[in-house]
């Protein structure tokens, strides 16, 4: 009987003793738990944090059997442990009210002064505060130990933290010890005054007045004092910004101010040292950049020079996010801030910008075509680099970079023949990880990070231990059973088999897989080179009925049944002309295919309803959103997910499940911006509007695929699910560090076929690979560096001298536009040759020719209707004879002009068919610039001729 009191007891006290447990020095004292159970206790508490790990601990001691004597145990190892308060609440030695009230109000008041407290001499007030017995022995060598390793304001938090522990009284103890360490104006803050003593020392008022605002403090039963708005703080900077003349910057003249492991990391940049600093996701790493903006203008601006200081992004969303969230607050005061991105009008007077303004913000495509074009190279300046992983062959950021590499070679040649040479700009290259490529030795990850500090021309990567700022997500990965019986899935590969006999195709994967994808395609390409269109199309349904697979074994049947059902409407729709007026051809192998699927519908559906056959990994989410739901007072989380059909999917199938709804899951979905999918992309300003309503909390459920994973401005998560989606390293570390609330977790979710588990694990080693790869390169000697650096330089440089040569060689070898034909993908009509095709705005290719106007068909399509720059998009074209779609019709400045997308056709290069083009750019072709003048008269007579026709 006593064991079920004393169990009540502690669990009633669960938010007190989380409040004044030390998990530490109770764990030494604490011998009936296991050393195993300590050990992994006390890792939680490095990891999570003390408030989690007490949380855990008294789940620990709650644990039945109980051994004899366990409660007193517990209740001595925490008077032991220095933890009086709550030893006294498990004697039922409970405080007066009033003075557990006040003790609340001393325990806010030191909450809402932290940023002035942290500026005491903590040895010192350490010192003293032992002495007091404000504080432990333990107590004094851990705030002791990290002020020699991570800094008096970190010892000093660990300080505040330790204090608010003790039983009431403190705070005028605590008060006195600052009046007698001569911290008069911390003395007094704390309501202290010159002509009062220890006695006249009471808790503060409910109302308290702080440097430059007014706190009003919250009554006990809407408060939940706790050290833990010391950790809240952790969230600020700490270290203001040195009077150098910068701007103070920021919403109603806010200062930039940074953390002690932010400053370090600085340093070599405010010393003008090229440097990588790689830092967790939600560390700071874009508030360091500010600062050394700042610094970098004002130091210019006091020498009488100028340079502008360009911050380079990889997606067109992360230019207005670091303007408007970073940047433009903390810079326009001083200095004139700008952003540009393809979306932007900006982009075409690009030159302007550059010399107008101090900072400009932009994607690293725009910087190239600038470069492109720019005689003199590259402004003496800052060049910022968020995201600098991608700085490696094949990216934007290494096309920039390859030019300052050049210019640098130059430049040593210059200096030797004692002539002037091109100032080059400082860089800073900000990432979470950089990543191991495929290395699986050491030596190998120490060569692709070598890599790119090269390609960054970087003189060394900064790294910090976050210590108490760092907030690691606790992990779980979810595995899942097979589906015993899949009579859904048995019927689509039922279906899958007719049409590979049909076609004569012997497939060597198994269905529903990746490999089955990729295998298909491949047939799709082959037989749409050979022109055997019969393959052709199988191939194509085959690929739809794989996907529906894949959607059955990843959400709900019934999405995999909607998405075929709407793919066979939109084909049968394909084959009608708008106007009813002229008929589509549809040959034996659709109507085959088209019958096959009518036959099995009925069964498709009806097995798409039956519960009992979904999949268990959609049943373990569910488990997993709602425990998350209802164990957290404020849940706020994202599930990454692979494609961007699974994401919609998966919304819908919250929105439709009332248990979510019940429980307060408010879900909405984030996709990618690019054309690449079938499925309609999110613009800019979509992505914009769901990622504002998470921020406010409109939306606390985030599905997103790899869009969310890097860079976009996401708030705290206390949770993030990969569902069925682990790509590599760099994106498993960006998409853990997405959960960096206090006692957060990060949940891998395993779907059939996705091999989640295995990557993870792998992810795993590599991510310890490249820190080990990090530290080893950080201990080079600077001669054996430098040396590295060099080769992988001009190995890089030669590397691309070749491959432009082999580019201008093909190029020269490319035939004339007249001798390169395009033919319908489908039905293998001539469509054109290439000499009719002109371009738009350097990306638009076009067909204004008269004769092809008789070859197309268009179709209204109000899920591609947009307005742009300087053109509109008013639905698709279509071949004529087959309905195979070609492109869509943009109107450019008033006048129409057919789009065409070359992954719609096959292209013939002297008789030699090929399918694989899915860019223009892949073809060795100069295209003519679209001569407006030239087309407007003829192309306007023609769009009048044709409504006079109608």
């Amino acid at each position: 009987m006593d064991d079920v009191i004393n169990e009540n007891l502690i669990d009633s006290f669960r938010p007190r003793l989380k409040v004044f447990i030390s998990v530490e020095p109770v764990l030494d004292r604490l011998h009936f738990i296991s050393a195993d159970q300590r050990e992994r206790l006390r890792q939680k508490a490095k990891t999570d944090g003390n408030s989690a790990a007490v949380d855990t601990l008294i789940s620990a001691v709650l644990q039945k059997p109980h051994p004899e004597g366990w409660f007193q145990a517990f209740v001595d190892a925490l008077s032991n442990a220095g933890c009086e308060q709550a030893a006294d609440y498990m004697r039922a030695k409970l405080p007066h009210p009033k003075v557990e009230a006040e003790n609340d109000y001393c325990m806010r008041m030191i909450d809402i002064l932290v940023p002035s407290l942290l500026d005491m001499d903590t040895k010192e007030v350490c010192t003293h505060c032992f002495s007091r017995e404000l504080i432990t022995e333990d107590d004094k060598d851990t705030i002791l130990r990290s002020a020699d390793t991570q800094g008096l304001r970190d010892a000093a938090r660990e300080l505040l933290k330790r204090i608010v522990r003790r039983q009431p009284g403190w705070y005028s103890e605590f008060v006195q010890i600052l009046r007698e360490t001569e911290h008069q104006s911390l003395y007094e803050l704390m309501g202290g005054s010159c002509d009062c003593d220890t006695t006249d020392l009471k808790a503060p008022s409910r109302e308290v007045e702080t440097t430059g605002n007014k706190a009003v403090m919250d009554s006990p039963a809407e408060s939940s004092a706790s050290p833990q708005g010391l950790d809240d703080y952790k969230d600020m900077e700490a270290t203001e910004l040195s009077d150098s003349g910068g701007a103070a910057g920021g919403p109603e003249g806010a200062v930039i101010v940074l953390r002690d492991y932010q400053k370090e990391v600085a340093q070599p940049a405010l010393e003008g040292k090229n440097i990588i600093i790689c830092l967790p996701t939600g560390s700071g790493k874009t508030r360091v950049a500010v600062y050394v903006t700042t610094q970098h203008l004002a130091r210019r601006r006091a020498e009488g020079n100028t340079g502008t200081v360009v911050v380079l992004v990889h997606k067109v969303p992360l230019v207005e996010q670091h303007y408007a969230t970073e940047f433009q607050p903390f810079l326009k005061h001083a200095y004139k801030v700008e952003r540009v991105s393809g979306n932007s009008l900006l982009k075409i007077s690009f030159t302007e910008i550059m010399k107008k303004n101090d900072v400009v913000i932009c994607t690293a495509q725009i910087l190239e075509n600038y470069l492109e074009r720019s005689v003199k190279g590259e402004d003496e300046g800052v060049h910022l680099k968020d995201e600098c992983h991608h700085t490696k062959k094949g990216e934007v950021y290494n096309q920039v970079m390859m030019r300052y590499l050049k210019q640098k070679e130059k430049n040593k040649m210059l200096k030797k023949e004692q002539k002037e040479t091109l100032p080059l700009p400082q860089i800073l290259g900000l990432t979470a990880s950089l990543g191991v490529g495929n290395a699986t030795r050491l030596d190998a990850a120490e060569k692709n990070i070598l890599q790119i500090c090269a390609n960054l021309d970087a003189s060394q990567i900064l790294t910090s231990d976050l210590g108490n700022y760092r907030n690691e997500p606790g992990k779980q990965i979810v595995l899942v059973e097979d589906k015993e019986k899949d009579p859904f899935g048995d019927v689509i590969k039922r279906i899958m088999n007719i049409i590979h006999t049909y076609a004569n195709l012997n497939p060597i994967c198994q269905l529903g897989s990746q490999n089955y994808e990729q295998w298909v395609v491949q047939y799709e390409r082959q037989a749409a080179k050979e022109e055997d269109q019969r393959v052709r199309i199988c191939a194509e349904h085959l690929r739809r009925y794989n996907e529906a697979l894949q959607l059955s074994n990843t959400i709900r049947m019934c999405d995999a049944f909607t998405f075929l059902e709407k793919y066979h409407e939109e084909e049968l729709k394909s084959k009608m002309s708008p106007d009813d007026e002229h008929v589509i051809n549809i040959t034996d192998t659709e109507n085959m295919l088209f019958n096959l699927f009518q036959d099995n519908k009925q069964e498709l559906e009806e097995l798409s309803k039956n519960p009992g056959y979904e999949n268990d990994s959609l049943s373990k989410l569910r488990v997993s959103i709602l425990r998350q739901f209802s164990t957290r007072e404020e849940p706020r989380g994202i599930i990454f997910t692979k494609t961007r059909r699974s994401a919609m999917a998966l919304n819908q199938w919250i929105q439709d499940n009332t248990k979510f709804a019940d429980i307060g899951v408010k879900a909405s979905y984030v996709i990618g911006g690019g054309d690449q999918s079938v499925v309609k992309p999110m613009t800019a300003a979509e992505q914009k509007d769901v990622l504002s309503k998470f921020h406010i909390g409109a939306v606390n459920l985030l599905i997103a695929t790899s869009v969310a994973e890097e860079g976009l401005d996401i708030p705290e998560c206390n949770f993030v699910i990969c569902y069925g989606l682990v790509t590599n390293e760099i994106a498993m570390i960006q998409a853990r560090g997405r959960a960096r609330a206090k006692d957060s977790s990060y949940i891998v979710i395993e779907v059939k076929g996705s091999g989640v588990t295995e990557k993870e694990t792998i992810n795993e080693y590599r991510k310890d690979l490249m820190t080990r790869a990090i530290a080893r390169i950080r201990e080079f000697q600077p001669a054996e560096y430098e040396r590295r650096i060099e080769e992988f330089q001009l190995q890089a440089i030669i590397e691309d001298e070749v491959r432009r040569t082999k580019v201008n060689r093909k190029d020269m070898k490319v035939q004339k536009p007249s001798e390169v034909k395009l033919s319908c993908r489908r039905c293998s009509k001539l469509v054109c040759t290439v000499d009719d095709i002109q371009i738009i705005e350097g990306m638009h290719h076009v067909n204004v020719s008269p004769a092809f106007r008789h070859l197309f068909i268009r179709k209204e399509n109000a899920a591609l209707q947009q307005r742009l720059l300087h053109y509109e998009i008013n639905g698709s074209i279509a071949c004529k004879e087959c309905g195979q779609k070609w492109g869509t019709m943009m109107v450019y400045r008033g006048i129409e002009c057919p789009c065409l997308h070359v992954k719609n056709f096959v292209v013939t290069i002297k008789e030699k068919n090929i399918s694989s083009y899915t860019k223009w750019s892949e073809l060795a072709i100069v295209f003519p610039a679209f001569d407006y003048v030239q087309h407007a008269p003829c192309l306007a007579q023609m769009s009048h001729d044709e409504e006079m026709v109608e």
